[in-house]
């Protein structure tokens, strides 16, 4: 009785850096590591959790979020 494969499927988040982190604050860029991101233009699968939440909204100005 246990069919439901899909709420066992996790929420996933894909976020794109688009702009450099060069001159920003160095917690923003250890936040950027941390979504594992390197260079400008790399892109990411995450959980939907909220710490991932919180992550990127402290640099929603540095990142983007893809459907």
């Amino acid at each position: 009785m246990n069919d439901s494969k899909k709420s066992d499927a996790k929420a996933t988040l894909t976020v794109k850096l688009v702009k450099s982190i060069a001159g920003t604050r160095e917690s923003h860029r250890a936040t950027v590591r941390g979504l594992g991101l390197r260079k400008t233009g790399s892109t990411s699968t995450l959980e939907d959790t909220p710490s991932v939440r919180g992550m990127i909204n402290k640099v929603s100005y540095l990142v983007q979020v893809l459907v």
